[in-house]
């Protein structure tokens, strides 16, 4: 069982769907000789020549239209927007293009169509290259959208997406790339719309996405040493969204948190919250706790973006707050 980082089980699930299927290919800004600005596609262009590792115009929108035309006549391409800042630039071709032609043509077209992209803070971006925009796209009836954790899941989900008929939009967040982990020899494609529960609990549920999951198990960690068991759930698919699971594991618990790293205003966690109010209303014994960034832009400066996104502890506080429990680090 091999060891590998989160940007090399991406890489691998390219690779290998490209070697099986010689209708995928992969399009971007530099993501040939120079493998992309994260490094993901680094030595593609060698195996697979630039007819199937393009470099496109720097035009998000023409670099979307190309690749929904493509998949349109039968192929799979997968579009790399360099940034998920950018997205904003193609989002009439991902909207109005790309979600609607199945559905207005009565079945007779697909688009099959993912677009990769990465985006978070953590490394003084700015507040133009680190947005998390992930809700957005949750809103498009049409559009399938993916945001997996670690390296088994974004291998396994990246190929299931590839081979989706519908349009993905499949988010990566930077400061995962280089983690860690064992992943089997083979590629187990994950089915889209199962969510995955990291680790068993009794007292909370922390329902966690892309970084925020990491931050949650470190607290969950944390809060067990002072007696409180938490179950963090992943779920990774956004839409479909696996509401059983979750609200399954709230029930178990009766207490739920919602964490991610986009601002809590209007974020996915909102709807995830409204879902366990549907589902397991009866069975809270506390209020849905979200934890997300302040509502700002992100801030160039190290300790301002420390100050608006979420960390580990924020999650520790909400955790305290459901089971009503003061955390001594901040006195409340």
């Amino acid at each position: 069982m091999p060891e590998l980082s989160y940007r090399e089980a991406v890489r691998d699930a390219l690779s290998r769907a490209m070697r099986d299927d010689e209708d995928v290919f992969i399009m971007g800004e530099d993501i040939a000789e120079m493998g992309g600005s994260m490094g993901v596609t680094q030595g593609m262009l060698d195996e697979f020549g630039p007819e199937r590792v393009r470099n496109s115009p720097i035009s998000e929108m023409a670099l979307a239209g190309a690749a929904i035309g493509a998949a349109m006549q039968g192929m799979r391409p997968v579009a790399e927007i360099m940034y998920e800042d950018f997205l904003t630039l193609a989002t009439e071709q991902i909207v109005n293009q790309a979600a609607k032609h199945r559905y207005m043509s009565g079945g007779q077209l697909s688009v099959p169509v993912t677009f990769r992209t990465q985006g978070g803070a953590g490394w003084s971006p700015g507040a133009q290259h680190a947005q998390q925009l992930e809700a957005w796209f949750v809103h498009i009836p049409g559009l399938k959208v993916v945001f997996a954790s670690t390296p088994s899941d974004v291998r396994g989900l990246l190929w299931s997406s590839i081979y989706d008929d519908n349009p993905v939009i499949f988010f990566e967040h930077r400061t995962l790339y280089g983690i860690k982990e064992d992943v089997p020899d083979e590629l187990e494609p994950i089915p889209l719309g199962e969510a995955r529960v990291h680790r068993p609990g009794e007292d909370v549920t922390v329902i966690a996405t892309g970084r925020l999951v990491h931050e949650s198990l470190a607290a969950a960690e944390e809060a067990e040493q002072e007696g409180v068991s938490v179950e963090v759930v992943d779920p990774r698919t956004l839409q479909p969204l696996d509401e059983d699971a979750l609200v399954s594991s709230v029930k178990k618990t009766n207490r739920c948190v919602v964490a991610h790293e986009a601002v809590t205003r209007m974020g996915f966690g909102a709807e995830v919250a409204a879902v366990i109010q549907y589902g397991a209303f009866d069975w809270l014994d506390a209020p849905i706790e979200r934890v997300g960034a302040k509502f700002a832009p992100l801030p160039f400066a190290p300790v301002m973006e420390e100050f608006v996104v979420p960390h580990s502890r924020d999650v520790l506080d909400a955790i305290y707050r459901t089971v009503g429990r003061s955390n001594g680090s901040d006195g409340n």
